[in-house]
């Protein structure tokens, strides 16, 4: 039965692990690319309007539902490059879950067992979908299939007319007609109501 308790779990996990989770995802591009020169780089948590932007960080509105990284380009722009920038989140991932499996295997973190079992459940979730290779629902690749594809036919962007990784620029364009329609929005419906 599904009581207070489980509610109290389920807020947690959505609000506080899952973020934690998706900004970790994050860092790992912005690690790896980093070292191979990255221009630009900017990590987006949320999505939605803009609350804040804090230097190459973007926090929007609705922060736990989706995230992602974007940069200009890369210093050393190369097959094997682009592999372990979409691989960094499979390997992070992993040695996260790892290392907190084995600590809560030796008693280290039995006071917050729960938080921790389900921190590793999502980190394993979002291993799991970066790993098979697979379309999202917009159509374009996951890290898998970017991965795969990148091995296979040694191309970055052989199918698809869009990056598969936005750039800074091309983003905060995008955000920016976003607030315009936003407030074209609102005027229309203040218009509206005055009438």
């Amino acid at each position: 039965m599904f009581g207070l308790s489980n509610l109290v779990s389920l807020i947690v996990s959505a609000f506080i692990i899952l973020p934690i989770v998706l900004f970790l995802r994050e860092m790992s591009y912005l690690i790896i690319s980093g070292l191979f020169g990255v221009i630009q780089p900017r990590i987006t948590i949320g999505s939605g309007p803009r609350v804040i932007k804090l230097g190459i960080f973007d926090i929007r509105k609705y922060y736990h539902f989706y995230s992602w990284f974007s940069y200009d380009d890369l210093k050393n722009d190369s097959k094997i490059a682009y592999i372990l920038i979409y691989a960094s989140p499979i390997l992070f991932n992993l040695s996260i879950a790892l290392l907190i499996n084995s600590l809560i295997a030796n008693g280290l973190l039995d006071d917050y067992k729960v938080f921790w079992d389900r921190f590793v459940f999502y980190v394993f979730y979002y291993m799991l979908f970066d790993t098979v290779p697979m379309f999202t629902i917009n159509g374009k690749p996951n890290n898998g299939m970017i991965i795969y594809e990148m091995i296979r036919y040694g191309k970055r962007v052989d199918f698809n007319p869009e990056s598969f990784l936005p750039t800074t620029s091309e983003m905060e364009e995008q955000h920016k007609e976003y607030m315009k329609r936003i407030e074209e929005i609102k005027k229309e419906r203040e218009e509206k109501n005055c009438d």
